[in-house]
């Protein structure tokens, strides 16, 4: 019979007619034939089952086989036997390997057959040793998954013992050496199910022997921690992880990181690991365990871990996200990723380029599993936009995309963050980003040097005030060691290096004030005056040197030659020329040509109508928020004033010890800094009536307007407003009364201040920060100022001319802030003062992000405006009792959407540290709207020269000046070209060992790459690329 099968299956008969013959030969089984016809009957279908040429043959064996096993138990017993599968498994058959997959088919399909035989035991036996050694050789996914079927169906294989926990590590190990190459999704599926066959064979056996359990986890420790550079397990090992008990989570995490002899690269290594298989679909607590890992390190302190792993792989978890398999554990440890590292935003910021792609997909999705998560992801985004306020260039475009999505409250918001934290927001890293090329804007970042985001702001600004940087490049300094010099060689590789941001290291330590302590945050507003004050400082000490020379002798180094160029006559100004040596003070310097201007504050006496006038120098001007609207009390240190021997009025401040760790500046807690000596004031006594004959001073204002100013809280202030408030008479009476000269006692009086001579740049300085005596801290006011894009300041014009020698920076307006309490308009007549209106455009805004000036964050907008630009208006502005008031809408504030201001709301640009993007005038007017937190702090404004406004900017001076741009000195250039040459060498080397690493990490599933750290501290964003895993799958990902 078995020649007539084997001749039967092996002919051209028609197949129909070989199953009806087949058919017979399977009948015929039941007929009693000899052991030797069995034995040829076993041996001819198990060589049909092994090595069928056609699914056909395979088929018949297994027929036939099945057939006379059952008919002839007692043969097939002796045939299949102890030794015949001992050499299958050892030998394999005939042409078949030992590892072929038909014979363990074949071995399994034998012990069904012969499950009620005795000699099974024997076999059971044989398999015990065999399998572990099989396990041992790491066999593929496709034979370790039909062996784990034939030891499911068959437990008495599976080894016992101490044999047992060898076979479940060395099964652990197979199938940390899975791998599948094919990106086609049914070969992928395939693959799934062969890996979940063999974790649930380990799922069972942990089950029935317990004591193999933590042997086997701490096999699957070993091998994702391994630091092995030329072995990457497989990411199939996460299916082993939904097996785990979750009642084990506490004890495993404890041991783990608390063991000594676990080294953080190892830990690092596992954690990483453990990330990547979030990618393994079906697979379920692997979120579980990655989160509880997270914390654990956390618990025990080990930061250094928690944020090399969570830069490394914060973006390949948020590219998880797209996929449907694994999205819900992606989210999980994105969320707490995202939230526990609270010390920086630079893990933040990799992903936010990511975000808006990503909801609008969602949205377009319109599936509920979709708009679920949504509401999820918008939660997590506002969380961290709150954490990290100051960045509006990144976070606008995310904002926008999620105003459709519910809002988590700010308590809800504060209370995620608080449970989320594994560091404090004090700790800083002292790493510096790696650069990339320059951004699209042409503009240069400064980097964060840690909590110098005061510094970086303020520069910026000074940088975009289009003509004080041109005066400061076209200075000829070669040779000197001046802060002049200083910044000179930082305005010089802002506008020409190649790199996305500069280092401004030598700046800082030139110009930080002795009682700034390093690395701490402080307020932008007193760096900038004490910054402005050491330039001219300096140059009037250069000059003083200069006009000591003989007529004949050779300019210094550091003196400046007159320069051919073209300039305005404005604000032409060197430092010390040949022709003007021996001039002494009487020029001005740079610093008062471009920021400088004249103050005169006018006490008149109530009681005899006598004035005095005292006149001094500003750089800038700060601007008080009045009681009244901030709805605060306002604390005042200034005491009574007290007669001089002139008529020039001292007020007695307490005074107050400077040291480093305590300096509070004066500006910050509305009030202002010492009182010039009387030799810095210009007096002048007079007998002049005051306010009711005197046009000059104001009169009370009527009921009517008193009404007006207590109802302004029920709008949004203006930076016309403060300046209003700056501007308005005061009344001295109570304890604050003014010793008059001429009446010989305390008499009421009224004070008002006028701007006597107008800076080519003004700067305004917001009071935001005001002292409590009760707390010791700095309370922030939050309220929302609008800011005119241009701005009239009423300028009062005398026909006697200044003296040079009344010229000072050293002390703000004295009395700028004192009783603001107090300070009324008084009324008895309306009479129109007719003051000239200097019309001034916005340059830039500081903004001050957080709720104290000792934290927080700076960021300014800022554009290029010069003194000759095109400006426009749409209303006009009268010099009204001592305040701006304006015709019809009583607002000076231009808004953006008029059509005669779109020349000078354009080209706005975001300086935020490292980063610079474009902008618009739109994000300066709603910035604190959109960003509770963000409030305007210093703002630039440039004067307005009228002229032929056609000729807006002189593209070439004589031939010097290049896009009216001076020409660098030889020094500088030389300088920057010698550091864009490194920077391109940097890059080349950058490039090469990306290209290494990524050639020697082709085939595993990490990130292929990823940005340095950035800045310390809340200051410095930063980007990051790179992707990971499988992307030609649409659902399952790897």
């Amino acid at each position: 019979m078995d020649k007539i099968l084997e001749g039967l299956v092996t002919s051209s008969h028609p197949l129909n007619l070989k199953k009806v013959i087949v058919r017979k030969v399977v009948e015929s089984a039941e007929n009693s034939i000899n052991e030797e016809q069995c034995k040829a009957m076993f041996s001819l279908t198990t060589r049909l089952i092994l090595e069928g040429q056609d699914p056909f043959q395979k088929q018949v064996g297994h027929q036939v086989l099945e057939a006379y096993a059952r008919y002839h138990r007692s043969e097939f017993e002796n045939y299949f036997n102890r030794n015949f599968v001992l050499s299958l498994l050892q030998e394999g058959y005939r042409s078949l390997e030992r590892k072929d997959v038909a014979i363990l088919d074949y071995i399994h399909n034998g012990l069904k057959l012969i499950m009620s035989c005795p000699s099974i035991l024997d076999i059971f036996s044989v398999l015990q040793v065999e399998v572990l050694r099989i396990v041992c050789e790491r066999p593929e996914p496709l034979v370790a998954a039909r062996l784990s079927e034939l030891l499911t169906d068959f437990v008495q294989c599976i080894p016992k013992g101490k044999m047992s926990i060898a076979f479940c590590q060395q099964l652990v190990r197979t199938i940390g050496h899975f791998h599948c190459i094919s990106t086609y999704e049914k070969e992928l599926r395939e693959y799934v199910s062969q890996v979940t066959k063999v974790s649930n064979l380990l799922q069972n056996i942990w089950k029935v022997e317990p004591c193999t359990l933590l042997p086997s986890l701490q096999e699957v420790f070993a091998i994702i921690s391994s630091t092995d550079a030329s072995f990457e397990p497989s990411v199939s090992l996460a299916s082993l992880v939904q097996h785990i008990p979750l009642q084990l989570i506490t004890v495993l995490i404890r041991s783990l990181t608390t063991d000594p002899n676990v080294k953080d690269a190892s830990m690092t290594q596992a954690l990483c690991r453990m990330i990547d298989w979030l990618s393994w679909p079906l697979a379920q607590h692997v979120e579980t365990w990655v989160i509880a890992l997270l914390k654990g390190l956390a618990a025990v302190q080990k930061f250094t871990i928690l944020i090399d792993v969570t830069l490394q792989k914060i973006e390949l978890v948020f590219h998880r996200l797209w996929f449907p398999l694994v999205r819900p554990g992606a989210l999980a440890v994105l969320s707490h990723m995202l939230l526990s590292f609270q010390h920086s935003p630079e893990a933040f910021h990799m992903v936010v380029p990511h975000v808006v792609s990503l909801v609008q997909s969602f949205k377009n999705d319109g599936l509920p599993a979709s708009t679920a998560f949504l509401s999820q992801f918008a939660e997590l985004m506002h969380c961290m936009i709150y954490h990290y306020s100051g960045f509006p260039d990144l976070y606008e475009p995310i904002l926008e995309a999620l105003k459709e999505l519910p809002k988590p409250s700010e308590e809800k918001i504060k209370l995620t963050l608080n449970q989320s934290a594994w560091t404090s927001q004090s700790s800083t890293l002292a790493s510096l980003p790696r650069l990339s090329g320059k951004s699209e804007t042409g503009k240069t970042g400064l980097i964060n040097l840690g909590n110098t985001c005061y510094m970086n702001s303020v520069l910026q600004a000074l940088f975009m005030a289009t003509d004080f940087r041109r005066q400061v490049l076209s200075l000829n300094l070669n040779g000197t060691h001046s802060l002049m010099k200083t910044l000179q060689h930082l305005f010089a590789f802002l506008a020409h290096t190649q790199r996305e941001a500069y280092a401004p290291q030598i700046f800082f330590d030139a110009s930080r004030p002795p009682w700034f302590t390093p690395r701490s945050q402080q307020d932008c507003s007193e760096y900038l005056r004490f910054l402005l004050d050491r330039l001219d400082e300096e140059e009037k000490t250069i000059k003083a040197l200069c006009s000591k020379l003989p007529s004949d002798a050779p300019v210094p180094d550091g003196t400046v030659e007159e320069s051919s160029a073209s300039v305005p006559d404005d604000i032409s100004n060197h430092y010390c020329t040949k022709e003007s040596k021996g001039c002494g003070n009487k020029e001005k310097t740079l610093i008062e040509n471009m920021f400088g201007g004249k103050l005169q504050t006018n006490i008149c006496c109530l009681n005899c109508r006598s004035t005095s006038k005292k006149r001094e120098a500003f750089t800038d001007l700060s601007l008080a928020f009045c009681p009244t609207l901030v709805d605060k009390a306002v604390p005042s240190t200034l005491g009574s004033p007290k007669q001089k021997d002139d008529d020039c009025i001292e007020i007695d401040i307490t005074p107050s010890v400077e040291a480093p760790s305590t300096h509070v500046p004066a500006t910050e807690d509305l009030t202002v800094g010492p009182v010039k000596d009387q030799s810095e004031c210009e007096d002048v006594k007079t007998n002049d009536s005051c306010a009711l004959e005197n046009p000059t001073c104001a009169n009370v204002v009527d009921s009517e307007n008193m009404s007006t100013q207590n109802n302004r809280r029920e709008r949004t202030l203006s930076v016309t407003d403060l300046l209003n408030y700056f501007l308005a008479p005061e009344i001295l009476d109570g304890d604050n009364q003014y010793y008059c000269e001429k009446c010989a006692s305390l008499q009421n009086a009224e004070k008002t201040m006028q701007i006597m001579e107008e800076p080519e740049y003004l700067i305004l300085t917001l009071l935001r920060f005001s002292y409590d005596p009760k707390c010791h801290v700095r309370r922030k006011i939050m309220d929302n100022v609008s800011i005119p894009l241009v701005l009239e300041l009423p300028v009062e014009r005398t026909t006697s001319s200044t003296s040079p020698e009344d010229w000072t920076i050293e002390t703000d307006v004295p009395d700028v802030s004192e009783n603001l309490a107090k300070k009324l308009k008084p009324s008895n007549t309306e009479e129109l003062c007719c003051s000239r209106l200097v019309p001034y455009v916005l340059s830039s805004v500081v903004v001050h992000s957080g709720t104290s000036s000792e934290s927080g964050h700076y960021y300014s907008y800022a554009r290029n405006v010069t003194s000759t630009e095109r400006c426009l208006y749409a209303e006009k502005s009268c010099y009204f009792h001592g305040q701006l008031v304006e015709r019809e809408t009583g607002s000076s504030v231009m808004t953006h959407n008029d059509t005669q201001c779109n020349d000078i709301s354009k080209d706005w640009f975001l300086f935020n540290d490292s980063r610079v993007t474009f902008t618009s005038f739109q994000s300066v007017l709603n910035i604190t709207s959109r960003f509770p937190k963000d409030t305007a702090y210093v703002l630039i404004y440039r004067k307005h020269n009228f002229g032929n406004l056609n000729h807006i900017q002189s593209s070439s001076a004589n031939g010097l000046w290049v896009n009216g741009e001076p020409p660098l000195q030889k020094e500088l250039m030389d300088a920057i070209t010698k550091d864009n040459l490194l920077y391109l060498q940097e890059q080349e080397l950058n490039a090469r060992a990306r290209a290494l690493q990524n050639t020697s990490a082709s085939c595993s599933f990490r990130p292929n790459g990823f940005d340095d750290n950035d800045p310390p501290g809340s200051c410095g964003p930063s980007g990051g690329g790179g992707d990971g895993g499988f992307s030609t799958l649409g659902r399952l990902v790897f």
